[in-house]
Formats: C-alpha cells, structure tokens, sequence
C-alpha cells in the first residue's frame, strides 16, 4: 500500500506540473504559434539520431562497468536490458523504474555475482549524475552565464556548483584509503536526510577502487552523452523556433534540467526547469522566449524517447515473463529505486 501510495504521489505532481505548464503556454497562444510556424524536419530527424547515438554510448558505459567487476556479460545484452530500462524510466509500469529492473534481471542472470550486479547500475547512474553536474558548471563558467543578474539563473549556477563540489568529495572520499576500517562509512551514513545514500555512494565505489582507468573511461563517455544531449535539445529548439538561445546556452540550461533527475519523478521537473530557463535567459537580439515554448521543446525530446523506447517494448513483449518475474523479486524483496 505504501509503495502504491508513493506512485500515485508521483503521478500526481508529474500531472500537476505539466497541466500548469500546458496552461502557461496556452494563455501564450504557443501551440497556435507552433502550428503556424515552419518546422526544420531534417533538424528534428538529426536531434533523433543524436539521441540514439547517446543513448547506444550509456549502454556500452554500462558494459564496461560489469565486465570490470569480472562478471561475464555482452554488450548485446547490456543493449537489450538497457532498452528494457530505458522503457521503465521513461513510463514505470508499475513502481518499480528501469535502473532497479535492470539490476534485478542482471542479478538474475548472475546469481553468484548479484551485489556486485545492483553495484554497477547504482555506480553507472553515480557517474551519469556527477559528470552531469561537471559538464553544466564547467559551461556556466566558460559562457559567463553565471553574471546575468536573473534569479533562475544565479539560483541554477549556484546549485550546479554546490552539487559538483558534494559530488566530488562524494566520489573521492570512498576512492582514499580507509585508514578508519569502516568507522567513517558508518559515521557518514548516520547524517541526517543524506547520510543512507552517501553510504551507498561509498560502497559502491570502493568496489571500484582498483579500476581507476575504467571510472576515468566511463566518464569520458559519460561526458560525451551529456555535449550528445545538449546539442539535441539545441537542434530542436533551431527546428522550431528562431531566434533562439545560442549553443553554449544549452550546455547550461540542458544540464541544470537534466539534474532533476535527482528527484523520483520522470516527468514534469525537466519540462519545468527548462521553460523557466528558456524564459528568464536573454536571446542573442536581447528579446526573451515566451513562456511555454521550453515545454515544447521538452515534448519534442519526450517524443523523440517514445520512439527510442518503442524498441524497448519490442523486447519487453519478446520477453514479458523474464521481466514480470524480475518485477516481481524486486517489489518483493524491496529493492530500492
């Protein structure tokens, strides 16, 4: 009951968030505009196939992580387990999303390696996130986007570096020796609100202590996804409005929208972040994008990933019992999200 309570919560401020949106962009007559406007489909169709390119990097990331560990696995199947994710986090049938599926069907597969299977999805989504907050702060500072004297902005910037430096120190404290022998883990984990997850953070990553080169490789890739992503929303918005913000702009706002990922709701926090952004951020002529043209850009995203993930249907429905009893064990078992 309580986990279907925390789903149903989750639907509702994903709804609630999206119908203010869709208000907002109606009381600017954006759809009508859009309508009217001409679209650049080879731009769109470029975004798309930048998305897969993006997407095709993560699950080798992925890859690259398990075999680490010793645990035999192929990059056709870390493909396909990607996608079934990929489905889940897109659209959780259920209450359980695509990072704990894809653990769970790992495990499965490797029963004599099954933490160090929920390890490596829980360190590939450490990774994602920390170099998402690395490429953002990195792009705020090098644009010089930080001085504008806009709220949303200096509030973005801020938040960007502060979870780059909790981040960082995150990341290193477990990769030092432990002269404690375990006394600063527990000491860690005891801090209020934060501390369970640091915990993790630092468990999992001392399984990776001696794998240096492969963290520095998973994050080179990992940036690439991010500049992927970044430049795929840029297309977009080329595609479908002029004037609009330039290149560097959205190696800001692309990243700062994306860290909503911190928060255990797919959709709504993205869309909002970055219609606020869109609308605050000063165009190249000086004018500003209107209010709900960020939301438009975001459902162009949104429908490019429906497409993505229609393949992650095709091998869900090829493998619908394998993932219900996966499905299954999870909830079960209480595997975290």
């Amino acid at each position: 009951m309580k986990k279907l309570v925390i789903a149903s919560l989750k639907i509702g401020i994903s709804v609630g968030i999206l119908v203010y949106l869709v208000i907002q962009a109606q009381s600017n007559e954006v759809f009508t505009d859009l309508a009217e406007r001409t679209k650049d489909w080879t731009l769109l169709a470029a975004a798309t196939g930048l998305c897969i390119v993006a997407i095709l990097i993560t699950f080798v990331r992925w890859w690259y992580l398990v075999r680490a560990l010793g645990i035999e696995f192929s990059l056709r199947e870390s493909a396909r387990l990607g996608l079934l994710g990929f489905l889940f986090n897109l659209a959780p049938m259920g209450i359980v999303g695509g990072d704990v599926l894809k653990a769970v069907l790992l495990a499965r597969q490797q029963p004599a390696h099954r933490a160090e299977s929920l390890v490596t999805v829980f360190v590939d989504r450490v990774i994602g996130l920390y170099v998402l907050f690395v490429v953002g702060s990195f792009a705020a500072w090098v644009t010089g986007i930080w001085r504008l004297p806009v709220a949303s902005v200096e509030i973005t910037c801020k938040a960007l570096w502060l979870l780059t430096a909790m981040g960082t120190v995150a990341i290193a404290v477990p990769l030092a020796p432990d002269l404690t022998r375990g006394k600063s883990t527990e000491l860690v984990g005891r801090i209020p609100y934060v501390g369970p997850w640091l915990k993790r953070i630092i468990v999992a990553v001392r399984m990776y202590r001696l794998k240096l080169p492969v963290l520095l490789g998973c994050s080179l890739m990992t940036v690439a996804v991010h500049a992927l992503f970044a430049f795929l929303i840029y297309l977009i918005c080329v595609a479908l409005y002029s004037p609009h913000p330039t290149l560097g702009t959205h190696f800001v706002v692309v990243p700062a929208s994306s860290a909503t990922q911190v928060l255990p709701i797919n959709l709504g926090p993205f869309e909002f972040a970055l219609d606020v952004l869109y609308a605050d951020i000063p165009l190249p002529d000086g004018g500003h994008m209107a209010r709900g043209q960020g939301l438009v850009v975001a459902l162009g995203y949104r429908v490019i990933t429906l497409l993505i993930a229609a393949i992650g249907l095709c091998y869900y429905l090829a493998s619908r019992r394998e993932v219900e009893e996966g499905l299954h064990e999870a909830e079960i078992e209480g595997i975290p999200e």
